[in-house]
């Protein structure tokens, strides 16, 4: 099951067209990413400083299918789809909530596969994600 952090569309996140600009998907996506990470016991931070890497965003593949308008309540999922020795493969969605519109269950708005690559913070250079943090990712 996928992890999902809701997210409410703010006046900032709109274009003049009053819709989500597309380019903001992204940050909901991070942020997903980031809340996830922490519901697995792994702050970002922390983890730099007790392992010397990082994760990077080495791929991004976005498929936008409904628009988000100002005050939509959005779920943003993030599940592993992948990993390897230096990186991981992430799905997400932006789904909009049941209780906006008619529909039962949420509306798919936009999906996106992401990969994020493992590098040491110093150099930027690729490196072999810690097996201890693999084992935490991994089900």
């Amino acid at each position: 099951m996928a992890f999902a952090f809701p997210i409410r569309v703010y006046w900032e996140d709109t274009d003049a067209g009053g819709i989500v600009f597309y380019a903001n998907y992204l940050r909901y996506f991070e942020r997903a990413r980031t809340e996830w990470l922490r519901s697995l016991g792994v702050g970002q931070q922390r983890l730099r400083e007790q392992t010397g890497g990082m994760f990077v965003v080495t791929d991004a593949q976005l498929r936008y299918h409904r628009p988000a308008r100002l005050d939509d309540e959005l779920l943003v999922t993030a599940a592993l789809q992948s990993s390897g020795r230096a990186s991981l493969t992430i799905v997400q969605q932006a789904l909009l909530k049941p209780e906006q519109m008619t529909e039962p269950s949420p509306v798919l708005l936009t999906e996106a596969t992401i990969r994020i690559g493992w590098v040491d913070a110093a150099t930027l250079r690729p490196a072999r994600i810690p097996g201890t943090l693999l084992e935490q990712l991994t089900p």
